[in-house]
């Protein structure tokens, strides 16, 4: 009888037991449905998810997609929060469920071993004891298992449910990076249509102040100038004053009438001026070719007429020469021509003849430097002639 008595508590426990371990089993499962799972996963409001309109103000755009995404951070921390919360209290319901199955189990098959010892029953009833001690055991052994697989479903929907999880923080990762694009793109495209707008309206202004088809009579008004007039009509300075005859520095009078040249004599007179231009470049460069050549050869002159008359004050020649410039017909031509010569830097004398007058530079010492002397003078530039030659002073 007080074998039964024990028989009957141990089952009771192991069904006390077992009962407990299925309702802490099935809070788990429970807990661990997509409901709270949803419920921590916060789905993307509606509004936040509809396209906001884009400010024309590029501060204000920026300062709210930083508050934004600040939000949108503290929503993210704060899942992730309540998430290892979850996690943490699962993980200790369920190592206080196994621990107590196990202890239940163990104070079972001491109760029975305990049973056994004080059992003084015939054989037969030992046998049976046995037996039903084996089933018990059994039993209980198989309600460990069945607890030990309920904790291994719970990691692995826990672990199912971290999965999620990371798939919903990449999904919405991606969304806003899509949304980040499409702002991006948007942006750039009404850049480029106000860019192109400036375009477009700079281009019907240059439009409107190009130069006229046709030329056209223009009464000056108070204000009016050629500077001002060849930039409201788009042409230069110079284009302008030519069409009227006039220099480009003219002040012009109130009621004066002038032209503005078509567009067709804008470009006429702009490659007239740039021909023009050209051409006194050439001719500068000409002159200064010819400038440099003259003084060439005039450095040249005094060089060789400088060694000989070196060498004919080594040579001690004898006779003096001089070099005729001109035969002027009176006097007083000869005389201003020697002014000019004198001006020169040449000693000049004149000597009167039956046929005029003889305008003559020298003396020097030796028909070398004489020669020598004749060269420079129709070299120099100052002088202005080529028909000098020499001649015997005395």
């Amino acid at each position: 009888m007080n074998f039964s008595r024990q028989a009957l508590l141990g089952i009771g426990m192991i069904i006390g037991g077992s009962v407990m371990l299925y309702a802490m089993v099935q809070q788990i499962g429970d807990s661990n449905k997509p409901a709270p799972t949803s419920a921590m996963i916060e789905k993307p409001d509606t509004e936040q998810e509809s396209p906001q309109p884009l400010t024309t103000d590029i501060e204000t755009e920026k300062r709210i997609l930083a508050q934004k995404q600040r939000e949108r951070a503290a929503r993210v921390a704060e899942q992730e929060r309540r998430a290892q919360q979850f996690l943490t209290e699962q993980e200790i319901a369920e190592a206080q469920a196994l621990a107590k199955a196990r202890a239940e189990s163990q104070q079972y098959v001491e109760n029975i071993a305990a049973v056994s010892e004080q059992s003084d029953s015939s054989a037969e009833e030992k046998n049976t004891e046995k037996s039903a001690k084996s089933k018990e055991v059994q039993d209980a052994e198989k309600l460990v298992k069945a607890a030990d697989d309920a904790v291994k479903e719970a990691k692995a929907k826990k672990q199912a449910d971290e999965k999620q999880q990371a798939e919903a923080k990449q999904e919405k990762a991606a969304a806003e990076k899509l949304a980040e694009s499409k702002k991006q793109a948007e942006a750039k495209r009404q850049a480029d249509a106000q860019a192109a707008a400036e375009r477009k309206k700079e281009a019907a202004e240059a439009a409107k102040n190009e130069p006229p088809k046709s030329p056209s009579d223009y009464q000056v008004k108070r204000g009016d100038g050629l500077i001002k007039l060849a930039r409201q009509y788009n042409m230069p300075v110079e284009v302008l004053a030519q069409a009227n005859n006039i220099s480009p520095s003219t002040s012009l009078q109130l009621g004066q009438n002038i032209t503005i040249p078509s567009r067709d004599q804008v470009q006429r007179l702009e490659r007239e001026s740039a021909a023009a231009e050209q051409a006194r470049e050439e001719k500068r460069q000409r002159e200064e070719a010819l400038a440099k050549k003259s003084a060439d050869a005039k450095r040249d002159a005094q060089q060789k007429l400088s060694e000989a008359r070196k060498e004919a004050r080594e040579t001690d020649a004898k006779g003096s020469f001089g070099v005729q410039v001109a035969l002027a017909d009176n006097q007083a031509k000869a005389d201003a021509l020697a002014k000019e010569l004198q001006a020169a830097g040449y000693q000049v004398k004149t000597s009167p003849t039956s046929r005029g007058v003889r305008v003559i530079v020298g003396p020097e010492r030796g028909k070398v430097a004489a020669l020598a002397l004749k060269d420079k003078i129709n070299s120099d530039p100052k002088v202005n002639t080529t028909n000098a030659w020499v001649l015997y002073w005395r």
